[in-house]
């Protein structure tokens, strides 16, 4: 039997692993060599490693000693299609794909403490279950993944994850009850006319001109339709139509994102986008086919699980690296089905307020931050195993 291990000596070890994975950045849904590596590794934990759920998930559970309840601890494990410019000896290998959200690290945190975990099973009461879930970006798989069942048999008493943070102090380790993050909306529309000669327009019915009207019509859904003392943001972020400068394309396409705090004002602006979309289309003689997917619901921390967290980190760190977030973020996170299934808490690392935004092709997890990550998840699992 292995002798009891801590963060010290894992360390090393977790260091190589990300950057190994940093190396091999896959998209949503699409993380067969990063799931393979991961599935490898623990394994050799001694785990029951459950059977894929989704194709590139991987599910493992530790049993404890003794009996008790079911704690999850999830980490995403997809990149982004961006081109990494950092430079680094372990930048991706990968053209035009880059973990420039920490996805690489989350991972990385994870596996250090099934690491640890593993060796003190005796001592541990229930379940521990190590979810790595593909399709964070873009495409919410943690949907998918537990309408599959993975956070059942055993179900899961208590779930957390942990999520980079720049701007934040660094190695801090920041929550608030309520609001985290968002929801999210993506949406894309299609708007159909009839193309022509630029010469002759009047020939033709412009989607660019119907696209274009549209586009600043939209900005008065959150100024005109939503109450101002409720947070929204609508962003179109890509407009693409047309091949030659002479020509006028039959078609335009407009893809954006919506995001609320409040799932009232997040039907209002669903609402709001058909209408302003529709009567703008009708007024230049153009079609529109529209598709809006509320993908993200609002990421929230009940009270309970939150005050959780906060003792286990007053507890492992001390006090001081507690951070009270003053307000919730306006990105979008699917651990919030997580969190409406299951009682749970979302918490952030702060990795300084001058470090590289995310989803930027400069942006690398810091070394630095992985052992707060593992300690967080071992002492979450220590705590709440003495009382579920």
């Amino acid at each position: 039997m292995m002798g009891k291990r801590n963060v010290e000596e894992v360390l090393p070890g977790i260091v190589e692993f990300r950057h190994f994975l940093h190396r091999i950045p896959e998209m949503a849904g699409q993380e067969r060599e990063t799931s393979q590596a991961i599935r490898e590794r623990v394994s050799r934990l001694g785990f029951e490693v459950k059977k894929p759920f989704l194709g590139t998930d991987v599910v493992a559970i530790l049993h404890g000693g003794k009996p008790g309840g079911n704690v999850t601890l999830r980490a995403d494990i997809d990149a982004l299609a961006l081109e990494e410019k950092t430079e680094l000896p372990y930048a991706s290998t990968h053209p035009g794909l880059m973990h420039a959200c920490g996805h690489d690290a989350h991972a990385a945190m994870l596996m250090g403490a099934a690491e640890i975990l593993a060796s003190e099973r005796e001592e541990l009461c229930g379940t521990v279950r190590f979810v790595w879930q593909p399709g964070e970006e873009n495409r919410a798989m943690g949907r998918d993944l537990l309408e599959a069942g993975a956070l059942e048999n055993p179900r899961a008493d208590l779930v957390t994850a942990l999520h980079g943070a720049p701007g934040f102090p660094f190695g801090c380790l920041a929550l608030r009850t309520g609001a985290m993050d968002a929801s999210t909306a993506h949406f894309k529309v299609v708007i159909r006319g009839k193309g022509g000669h630029s010469s002759r327009p009047h020939l033709s019915r412009d989607p660019v001109i119907a696209a274009c009207a549209a586009v600043m019509e939209l900005q008065t859904v959150v100024s005109r339709r939503i109450n101002p003392l409720r947070p929204a943001v609508l962003s179109i972020c890509r407009i693409a139509g047309g091949e030659l400068a002479n020509v006028i394309p039959d078609e335009v396409v407009l893809e954006g994102t919506a995001r609320a705090f409040d799932p009232e004002v997040a039907q209002e602006l669903k609402q709001g986008f058909r209408e302003v979309v529709e009567g703008v289309c009708r007024l230049h003689r153009v079609e529109c086919a529209i598709h809006y997917d509320i993908l993200y619901p609002v990421n929230v921390n009940p009270a309970g699980p939150a005050d959780f967290a906060r003792s286990v980190i007053r507890e492992t760190f001390g006090p001081s690296r507690l951070y009270e977030m003053p307000e919730p973020s306006m990105g979008g996170e699917d651990f919030a089905y997580y969190l409406q299934r299951y009682p749970g808490v979302y918490v952030k690392i702060g990795l300084g307020e001058g470090h590289p935004p995310l989803h930027n092709s400069g942006f690398d997890f810091p070394d630095e931050a992985l052992a707060i990550g593992v300690e967080y998840f071992v002492n979450f699992v220590r705590k709440a195993s003495t009382v579920l």
